[in-house]
């Protein structure tokens, strides 16, 4: 594995990247001493896009929708 000095990483950064992500993983060190590795790293996929409407045609919203409950939720709210 190459060991690299990191003023050197920092002008080559570009060319040690694309080397990484061909598998080549190297290492960056300041005054002879190891610092950190860099690997490539394995990507997933992206999760799905969530969409509004999926269920569309599905379910049906009840026509007294606005009303269901009405009286329950007034007598809990002490409305009546």
């Amino acid at each position: 594995m190459q060991i690299i000095n990191i003023h050197e990483a920092k002008t080559q950064l570009s060319k040690l990247v694309d080397q990484a992500v061909n598998g080549e993983s190297f290492i960056i060190a300041k005054a002879g001493k190891p610092l950190v590795k860099v690997t490539r790293l394995e990507a997933t996929e992206p999760p799905a896009i969530k969409r509004i409407g999926f269920m569309q045609g599905q379910i049906q919203v009840p026509t007294d929708f606005d009303e269901m409950g009405k009286a329950e939720i007034s007598t809990l709210f002490g409305l009546e």
